[in-house]
């Protein structure tokens, strides 16, 4: 009898390698990871870890040392414009080629570490609807960390002294954003947007969701991978009253990356945190948005308390119906 060739299908071709059609049959399987067949030249965690180190010390140390070489050790006297041209250029060559040139060094293939799979329509709404819930979730929580935080304080003089020394950082932090924020006209504030907004978009995304979220994804479950990348960019940040919403913040950013398995997602919501946050500090004027050390009226504690639960609900919902549709698009590969 004769054997049936089916010429659409070439693992039914006679001249098709083994080695082909296994590979065929691997990526056809849904389970399928393509990290299994990435090669590294060095431990993951150790490139991790690189990855931190070395994006610490690039953009805060010789970044800062850049900046006082060429405006002076009087930095409040500095043109702001020119301060701004300076964190943007930092940003991209201490952070965001950094994570670029450790991904090439290091695992040669730079598309399967910075994963810019194109998601579809879907998948970002969904996303986007989760930063509009945790954003007014994590500032009702500020307040309420604040409220509690103060009478802790107040009770306590270690408690105190802590609360002093995060004092004296948030008012570097607070002097810092408030001086970048600010703007006299429309082109001064489309600079402030590319500082504040797209450029750390971009350069953040890479470091921290792209090159060391990955490099942690290689060794450990991918949820514990987001999770400890999300604890680094809390901490990168310097902000202590801000230290548990912005690990909540990364948290997010971390687990839209391995769940859409692109960077697009990541890099989309980490802008729209950003440019609201100016958007809303221009045309609102609302000085609580750079203010994490914001005192809380007793009265108001009640409407932050309700806030700050209901949103959590929301997003937990928010949240099934993700994993819910990723698992249905899952089951429809199968």
């Amino acid at each position: 009898m004769e054997e049936f060739k089916d010429e659409n299908n070439p693992i039914n071709q006679e001249d098709q390698k083994p080695e082909e059609i296994l590979l065929i049959r691997k990526e056809d399987q849904p389970d399928y990871d393509p990290d299994d067949d990435l090669q590294f030249q060095i431990s993951p965690i150790a490139a991790a870890f690189i990855g931190l180190a070395g994006g610490f010390f690039l953009y805060q140390i010789v970044g800062a040392l850049l900046t006082v070489l060429i405006f002076g050790m009087n930095i409040e006297s500095a043109p702001i414009d020119g301060l701004r041209l300076m964190t943007m250029a930092g940003q991209i060559l201490f952070i965001l080629l950094p994570a670029l040139l450790f991904s090439k060094w290091i695992y040669s293939d730079v598309g399967k570490i910075i994963r810019i799979r194109k998601p579809d329509w879907t998948e970002i709404g969904l996303f986007v609807i989760g930063i509009v819930i945790i954003t007014p979730l994590l500032q009702s929580f500020i307040y309420i960390q604040n409220y509690y935080f103060e009478i802790w304080a107040k009770n306590s003089s270690f408690i105190n002294s802590i609360k002093s020394f995060f004092d004296m950082m948030n008012e570097l932090v607070e002097k810092t954003y408030g001086d970048l924020l600010k703007a006299n006209n429309i082109l001064e504030l489309l600079l402030v947007i590319a500082v504040v907004a797209i450029v750390p978009a971009l350069a953040e995304e890479t470091m921290f969701r792209g090159f060391i979220q990955r490099s942690f994804e290689l060794k450990m479950k991918k949820y514990w991978a987001a999770i400890v990348t999300a604890l680094f960019f809390a901490l990168y940040h310097f902000n202590p009253y801000g230290l548990i919403p912005l690990f909540m913040l990364g948290a997010f950013f971390g687990f839209a990356a391995y769940k859409s398995k692109s960077l697009i997602i990541p890099v989309i919501l980490h802008f729209i945190n950003n440019f609201s946050a100016v958007m809303l500090y221009h045309f609102i004027g609302d000085d609580e948005l750079i203010k994490t050390d914001a005192s809380v009226n007793p009265n108001e504690l009640s409407s932050y308390v309700i806030m700050f639960f209901s949103l959590s609900i929301l997003f937990i919902g928010l949240i099934f119906i993700i994993n819910k549709y990723y698992s249905s698009k899952q089951f429809a590969k199968e």
